[in-house]
């Protein structure tokens, strides 16, 4: 129960008991301007300015667990209690500027009753956690629209509006303004008037933005605020064509080596026609002996990768190699000094799977105010762009058509988006994942905890829908062995880390020095894995899963893991370019670590040759096959069938058993038919490398809301 009072025998003046004062946080104490004192009666005194304000009485009784009595006290004196219980630094303090622009704008959406008290009450009490503006975190739950907001912004600021919605700009006044200044203040110069330009700004700019634009432009200008979505889709229409320039073509004109838009180099081609010119001759001087090197060669490689992946695995079973976030530590952050986060998503024909991606993100345990989601679209996806803008979503949301070229992939997408990205810290998720609300502040977290060379936080991948069916079970144990055993491993061992396609978090400064991904590679983030090794940087991992659908069909399966096979014979050969030069930047174990990961994508073409030849024998009891298997190299390909059998179930098995998957451990026995299926996928990749290399096999995805959910 709570009352209110204006007299009481306890005064704040006499003091204030601290750990009363510490019952309300302090921004709650400081926007509400309220703090608890003292008890009298069994009743919590809280000192507020109006004893009779519905929204403290209800703010403060939802976090106390007595009855309250508001006592009326002026607003001096309750801060001056404030800052005696909870000292700062000026700039840590709401200036009275911004207070009574905070007041103002409250009081015009209560009065105009386009705000409901529970909205604003909740809008308060986010901005007593965080200091951002009182409108945005209103426009950013819904509460009002972005047109409502900059019209209070207008009335404010007496700020004249312009609608952007269809309007085109003077292209050459527009470029007058640096692209970088132009996406950093979000400020477009629409059109010239008179002896000033007209200044489209999603916010009143400050007295030093101002001088830069000015200067900038070389005359002044007037400001006009526009609906921060429309300027945001003006800005890109404006300057797409330098954005699509530098997401196709930065790495190939920065770093040349580097990218993998020539599949093949000149010198390997060479090495390549040598080794089968060399092979066929032996065949034909020698076929015995060629034909029985070849099958040495290709047992032992088959058992070195069995048995460095089994050693990997070994290393982390029952151990916690990640960097692990408490609750406490994540409890503790300040959100007042939370970073900009850019969220990149790649969409292509997922206009289905909006709706869940957007209640998605919105259930992040961050600030939306602090979010920057680039959803990116292709321009050609018509169904997904009208999607994304019949849905009216807040500016947080921005759509990002990626203009229509080749090569077509997502890595090109994310290049794209990057380029419009305005936060320190980055990251990508897929359409269908559902990250652990609490992943964001976890990579910050890990981000200052780790070495200063960690310039991506892998978080782990995982399946909502295991159960579905055989297929996805499969796909659930791979997963698990995957994060749970073998990235980690890879990770405590500072080995090369072939990132995984989403939840990967960067910064983003660090990102675009890089070159960001390689749009001609189909597996672009194990490829960035390897370059960020390259050049000194590490990654952590983080234990933080986000859940992802598993493909249940076999066909769409086949060509996702087609594609990612591909990637990874794209980026064995482009590493493997320079061998001396790769092997100075990573040492031996980096280099024997990236051969064995990346080029094992090469030792699945081998699986049906062997198979084959084991089934004819068992069939035929065909001389010829036993003479290609003489002493060592029998007991080689022996072991490389045991061994590496035994090691696939194995890693399997741990795998879901790390991750307390029991109810699917079993399937794990069944994973030599699996092996099957990516032998396939590998061979679909590896044709394809050669007659349609930058081609990017699309997955489906989209279960029905109410599905595995």
């Amino acid at each position: 129960m709570t009352t209110s009072m204006t007299r009481t025998s306890t005064r704040l003046a006499d003091g204030v008991d601290a750990s009363l004062g510490l019952l309300l946080p302090e921004g709650i104490c400081r926007t509400f301007r309220a703090l608890p004192y003292a008890v009298e009666d069994g009743a919590l005194l809280v000192a507020a300015t109006d004893a009779e304000d519905e929204m403290v009485r209800h703010v403060v009784a939802e976090r106390v667990d007595r009855p309250v009595l508001l006592v009326r006290h002026t607003a001096l004196e309750i801060a001056a209690a404030i800052d005696a219980l909870h000292p700062a630094g000026e700039d840590a303090l709401e200036t009275p500027q911004a207070r009574r622009a905070r007041t103002q704008i409250a009081q015009m959406l209560t009065r105009s009753g386009l705000v409901t008290t529970d909205q604003l009450e909740r809008a308060m009490v986010e901005y007593s956690r965080t200091g951002d503006p009182l409108g945005e975190i209103l426009v950013a739950h819904e509460a009002i629209t972005e047109e409502v907001h900059v019209a209070a912004l207008s009335e404010l600021h007496q700020l004249q509006r312009v609608s952007l919605a269809e309007f085109e700009p003077d292209h050459a006044v527009a470029h007058r303004l640096p692209e970088h200044l132009a996406q950093t203040l979000q400020v477009v110069p629409i059109a010239e008037a008179g002896e000033s330009i007209l200044l489209a700004v999603a916010r009143p700019l400050g007295d030093e933005d101002l001088v830069r634009v000015e200067d900038a432009l070389g005359t002044p200008v007037r400001q006009l605020l526009a609906n921060r979505t429309d300027l945001d889709q003006l800005i890109q229409r404006v300057h797409s064509e330098h954005y699509a320039h530098v997401a196709t073509q930065f790495l190939i004109e920065t770093r040349p080596e580097a990218s993998a838009h020539v599949v093949v180099s000149s010198t390997q081609k060479a090495l390549l026609v040598m080794g089968v010119v060399a092979a066929i001759t032996g065949a034909v001087i020698w076929p015995r002996e060629t034909l029985i090197g070849l099958v040495g060669l290709a047992s032992f490689a088959y058992l070195i990768v069995s048995v460095y992946r089994f050693r990997l695995t070994l290393r982390a079973l029952g151990t916690h190699l990640e960097t692990d976030v408490s609750d406490a530590e994540i409890a503790a952050l300040d959100e007042r000094t939370l970073p900009i986060y850019t969220i990149l998503v790649p969409l292509y024909k997922e206009a289905g799977i909006v709706p869940r991606l957007v209640r998605d993100i919105n259930a992040l345990d961050y600030p939306r105010t602090r979010l920057d989601v680039k959803l990116l679209c292709e321009e050609d996806d018509v169904e997904t762009v009208e999607k994304i803008r019949s849905m009216g979503l807040p500016p947080h949301f921005h759509l990002v058509v990626v203009p229509d070229s080749q090569p077509k992939t997502k890595p090109k997408a994310c290049n794209y988006g990057l380029q419009l990205a305005t936060g320190t810290f980055c990251v990508i998720f897929d359409a269908e994942d559902r990250p652990d609300p609490n992943q964001l502040k976890k990579a910050l977290i890990a981000f200052d905890r780790v070495p200063g060379n960690v310039a991506c936080i892998q978080a782990k991948l995982n399946h909502f829908n295991q159960d579905q069916n055989l297929l996805t079970a499969w796909f659930a144990n791979e997963y698990s062995m995957h994060f749970e055993l073998v990235l980690p491993a890879m990770g405590a061992s500072e080995s090369p880390i072939p990132l995984g396609g989403t939840s990967n978090h960067f910064i983003t400064s660090t990102l675009r020095e890089l070159g960001a991904w390689d749009p001609f590679n189909v597996t672009e983030d194990a490829d960035l894995g390897i370059r960020l090794h390259r050049e000194g940087y590490r990654t952590a991992m983080i234990d933080s899963t986000t859940l992802e659908e598993a493909n249940s069909n076999v066909g769409n399966w086949i060509r996702q893991r087609s594609r990612w096979n591909k990637g990874y014979m794209q980026t064995w050969l482009v590493h493997m370019r320079n061998p001396v030069s790769l092997m100075r930047e990573t040492g031996l174990k980096g280099f024997l670590s990236f051969n064995l990961t990346m080029g094992s994508a090469f030792v699945l073409l081998m699986n049906p040759i062997f198979w084959t030849l084991t089934t004819t024998y068992v069939l035929t009891q065909a001389g010829f096959i036993e003479q290609l298997f003489p002493g060592v190299v029998f007991y080689a390909a022996s072991a490389m069938l045991f061994v590496g059998n035994f090691v696939f179930v194995y890693l399997n098995v741990a795998g879901s058993l790390q991750r307390g998957q029991f109810g699917i451990t079993r399937t794990a026995l069944l994973s030599p038919l699996y092996w099957g299926l990516m032998s396939w996928a590998a061979w679909k990749g590896f044709i394809q490398l050669f007659t349609n290399p930058f081609y990017w096999e699309k997955t489906e995805h989209g279960l029905d809301e109410g599905d595995h959910a």
